[in-house]
């Protein structure tokens, strides 16, 4: 078993920070006038998720972090909205959703499995 040092460690961080990079690709593509709307929303949505595994991980009580993760998996819920909006407006094709949305599941299950283990020390 891998020792965590950092937030870094964390396999779900760095997952995390993927699909963010991944959603500013997918956005950069958007049309302009939706830079202040279903841009900024996926990705101040997307970059949340990260933000909060990490901030929950700084705090070194057990209880915040998953805390801070209980929020994270609220911004990945966020983005699935967000992503199905933009499928169904026609910003991204059936491929791309079920690729983001794919994506948002294994990193469901990751927080969902950290907060698990976290519970149970």
């Amino acid at each position: 078993m891998q020792t965590i040092n950092s937030y870094k460690d964390l396999r779900v961080w760095q997952v995390a920070i993927d699909l963010a990079v991944e959603c500013y690709q997918l956005t950069q593509r958007f049309p302009k006038e939706e830079v202040y709307g279903l841009t900024a929303q996926i990705r101040r949505a997307a970059t949340s998720i990260a933000a909060n595994i990490a901030e929950g991980h700084g705090r070194e009580v057990t209880g915040s972090f998953i805390q801070f993760l209980r929020i994270s998996q609220g911004s990945l819920k966020e983005l699935e909205t967000h992503m199905l909006i933009s499928h169904r407006i026609g910003l991204i094709d059936e491929g791309e959703f079920r690729q983001m949305t794919g994506r948002c599941d294994e990193i469901g299950r990751m927080i969902r499995a950290l907060i698990r283990s976290l519970q149970e020390k």
